[in-house]
């Protein structure tokens, strides 16, 4: 069980700002920028690699819900502005086997990233 999926039903702790039938957001324990949020499916899919055609649903359903939580929290707007980031594989950065996306904001986002 990855600590996403012990998350996810309830037994380690998370400090928790949306949770649907489809996906639970997050703050990051260790967060590289002053807004840094993990959106996880409930249903584990290793990584978007790994997704299959009937993940469709909720690969959108994630990324819908990003921009629901940004306008939550006001960095919607162009001025403000957040960052999406999904990891897959080791040498992409994936620290935890379980698909999320990283919604990073509140400080200037550099490109390249890493």
């Amino acid at each position: 069980m990855t600590i996403f999926q012990r998350i996810i039903v309830g037994e380690i702790p998370a400090d928790i700002l949306h949770d649907d039938g489809h996906c639970i957001v997050f703050r990051d324990i260790n967060p590289q920028a002053p807004i840094h949020l993990l959106i996880v499916p409930k249903k584990l899919i290793p990584r978007v690699g790994e997704a299959a055609p009937e993940d469709q649903t909720i690969l959108g359903h994630l990324l819908l819900t990003a921009g629901k939580v940004a306008a939550d929290l006001g960095i919607n707007s162009t001025t403000e502005g957040f960052r999406l980031v999904i990891n897959n594989g080791r040498a992409g950065g994936e620290a935890v086997p379980h698909l999320h996306v990283h919604l990073l904001a509140g400080r200037p986002l550099t490109w390249p990233p890493g």
